[in-house]
């Protein structure tokens, strides 16, 4: 029948349907099971291209989707590469081609307060050689050994070390000799890579033992002194004042450095340079310090502290250890440091020419690197005995008229403990008779003192319990002195509260907490835990010698740039004041006076066995001292401390040695001495060459600086040398 179903194509719709039927038919399928199922295969189930409707467009459309997705997603990137990250992204490109070296920049000069230079600069020569080109040519490390005699090795680890840029050469030997220099530069294509530059280093024009650790030196800088100077321009190649002045200016000495930029290739290698940016010379630094008389200080004290150490002491037989000392000269009426020596000491060229770590270790071990004038701390003995006097005479306690009879031994009234410990004796076991104020002082009296310390203490409801004490702090010997030298160390005052204190720090060493009458009277002349530094207790004698002003020591004068002129100028700094009206000041002044021009005077001999000047002319005040330091065969500290003229007074100059024996065989002589060069050389003002057109405040404020406060003596501790310096570049005013 035309047009059934049964007509229809085997491969449309229907027939499919229709074959599982037809092949159940008995008629149809021969051989086959009448329950035999016919397997059904994938072109049963999908329709035929013919019988679905065919939709290209959807296609298109999920295809042209997913492209224009990827179209957006690059729109966005490129807005955030070009547009809102384009400064970042500029910087990372930047970072992977441009490298900036680092052309390190001249450090200024340290002038004393004539203008001549103390610290100067240098050119030398340095040979230097390429990293990427001794890759290249593996030769060249031993060509540059052949010429230099250098070993291989050490120009190898000389290229391998991270203190310096990879982009820029590496140093491999310095001061390099003329004959060397004059080879390469004829022979350059026989060694690439290798270049000669000119470098600066310090010179040091008195020779590098002057003033060694008031000058300082400059070394390598270390990570963490980069990380403490946050955004300074410090490279790890760099090299930052150590120790000294060389540390404590170092924001105005060092310059700014100059800087190369570099383009290199995607393998590291340098194509070229794009910009270069010249260094400035830093600023330099006047001192206060006369170089003549730093030099004969310096001598001085050497000559004396070597020659105290073969002479026993004639009361004892005990042949002086002189571990160490200091000499201060200053200008009392201004604060203004002239002089500060300090010994054992160390040459400063060392740090130039290089210095062996055994020879480090050995100046470290010997205690070199300390500035013992503000990092000793002595008992002074005698010295103190101006403190105790202050505070009779503003207390009224005791007439300085009154006389009181020396038998050699004071006993503390009323005393019942051990007989020994309430019995006090004088150096002089004969005793001195009958004395005064001024007697005391000149003959140095330890009975008059003990009685002091005893009348102090026991008259407590009426001048309180530290009237000794409250005077030392207006002189400031339990203060820093606020000198511009990095590592200060902080005196300290014997007193209840700081008995107190050094107990609970150090049970075993201080034992004793309470206060008793005797540790009064053994404060009063300057025994029992009080310690000091010299230049603090300097800065007191000069505090008295002026009138009562304290000022805070002053090493540097003013800064000046490399044309000369003056950037900054420091002034004198008040930093306190003692009541010293003539009631109280005149009794102490004619004993200070008796004890170098009276015969009976303690420092009398040693001062007319050792000047060349006429003391009438060029009269000076002084005091001995002699601090115990306990023990049997251990000498005292020896201090003496002098101020002149007495008619106008304008120096006061310190000596103190540790263990070096009594104060007039020691340290007289060193102080003696230096007068002879004031006497002969008078200090004139310091000599600045001109001013900026607008100059600063003479009261600038000076770079800050970490101080230490160890309480130990120097002669049981060596402090090694200061990292401490100040980076500071703003300046403010007080």
């Amino acid at each position: 029948m035309k047009g059934s179903w049964r007509d229809r194509p085997s491969g449309s719709f229907f027939s499919r349907l229709w074959r599982p039927w037809s092949s159940l038919h008995p008629f149809r399928g021969k051989g086959r099971s009448i329950n035999e199922p016919k397997s059904v295969g994938i072109r049963d189930l999908v329709a035929a291209p013919g019988d679905v409707k065919l939709r290209p467009e959807r296609r298109w459309y999920v295809i042209g989707g997913f492209f224009f997705l990827l179209f957006l997603l690059l729109v966005g990137r490129l807005y955030m590469l070009q547009i809102k990250d384009h400064k970042q992204s500029v910087a990372q490109v930047d970072a992977l081609s441009l490298h900036v070296a680092t052309i390190p920049a001249s450090r200024g000069l340290i002038l004393d307060r004539n203008g001549a230079p103390l610290v100067n600069n240098v050119t030398t020569v340095e040979i230097r050689l390429s990293r990427a080109e001794a890759t290249l040519n593996p030769s060249i490390e031993g060509t540059l050994a052949s010429l230099t005699g250098l070993k291989v090795g050490q120009i190898a680890s000389d290229l391998a070390n991270q203190a310096y840029s990879p982009y820029q050469p590496a140093p491999i030997l310095a001061n390099a000799p003329a004959n060397i220099v004059q080879f390469i530069k004829l022979h350059a294509t026989e060694f690439p890579g290798v270049s000669v530059l000119d470098v600066s280093q310090r010179s040091y024009s008195l020779g590098g033992n002057v003033g060694s650790q008031v000058l300082g030196y400059v070394g390598p800088i270390t990570g963490n002194e980069i990380k403490a100077h946050p955004g300074a321009g410090y490279q790890t190649d760099s090299t930052i004042g150590q120790t000294g002045i060389e540390a404590f200016y170092e924001q105005y000495l060092r310059g700014h450095d100059g800087t190369t930029t570099i383009e290199v290739n995607n393998v590291g290698s340098v194509i070229g340079t794009l910009k270069t940016t010249q260094p400035r010379v830093g600023d330099s630094v006047v001192l206060n310090i006369d170089g003549g008389l730093q030099k004969a200080l310096d001598g001085i004290l050497k000559a004396d502290i070597l020659h105290d150490r073969t002479v026993p002491d004639p009361r004892s037989g005990v042949l002086p250890k002189a571990i160490n000392g200091a000499a201060v000269v200053m200008d009392v009426n201004n604060g203004a440091l002239l002089a500060m020596s300090s010994y054992p000491s160390y040459n400063l060229s060392s740090f130039v020419n290089g210095l062996s770590n055994s020879q480090f270790r050995n100046l470290l071990s010997v205690g070199a690197f300390n500035n013992y004038a503000i990092q000793g701390l002595y008992t002074p003995g005698s010295t103190f005995k101006l403190i105790t006097a202050t505070a009779e005479m503003q207390t009224g306690v005791l007439s300085p008229s009154v006389n009181i009879d020396d038998t050699g031994q004071f006993k503390v009234p009323g005393c019942r403990t051990n007989p020994k410990g309430c019995v006090f004796h004088d150096d002089e076991t004969t005793g001195l008779g009958e004395v005064n104020l001024p007697l005391a002082l000149t003959e140095s009296s330890d009975y008059y003192f003990y009685n002091l310390g005893y009348l102090f203490w026991s008259q407590q409801t009426k001048y309180g319990q530290t009237p000794i004490q409250n005077v030392a702090h207006n002189y400031g010997l339990d203060q820093y002195t606020d000198i511009d030298l990095p590592d200060e160390v902080q005196g300290r005052v014997d007193s209840p509260e700081v008995r107190k204190e050094l107990h609970a720090a150090a049970p075993k060493a201080f034992p004793f907490v309470s206060w008793y009458t005797g540790d009064n009277i053994e404060m009063a002349f300057g025994q029992g835990t009080t310690a000091l530094t010299p230049l603090a207790l300097a800065n007191a004698y000069a505090t008295f010698a002026n009138g009562g002003t304290r000022y805070a020591p002053e090493v540097a004068a003013a800064i000046v740039n490399a044309h000369g002129q003056t950037v900054l100028r420091y002034g004198p700094r008040v930093l306190g004041h003692v009541s010293l009206p003539p009631r109280v000041r005149d009794p102490i002044l004619q004993g200070l006076e008796g004890v170098v021009m009276s015969p009976a005077g303690t420092a009398y001999a040693p001062f007319h066995d050792n000047i060349n000047f006429s003391l009438t002319k060029f009269p000076i005040a002084g005091k001995t001292g002699t601090a115990s330091n306990g023990g049997l065969n251990i000498e005292p500290n020896s201090w003496f401390v002098g101020f002149g003229p007495t008619t106008h007074p304008k120096y006061v100059v310190l000596c103190v040695i540790e263990e070096g024996g009594y104060g007039a065989d020691a340290a007289a002589p060193v102080v003696a001495r230096t007068f002879n060069y004031l006497v002969a050389h008078p200090i004139g003002p310091v000599k600045l060459k001109r001013q900026l057109t607008t100059p600063p405040s003479t009261t600038t404020t000076k770079p800050s600086t970490t101080t230490t406060t160890t309480t130990t003596t120097p002669s049981t501790t060596t402090t090694a040398p200061s990292t401490s310096s100040s980076s500071t570049t703003t300046t403010t005013v007080k």
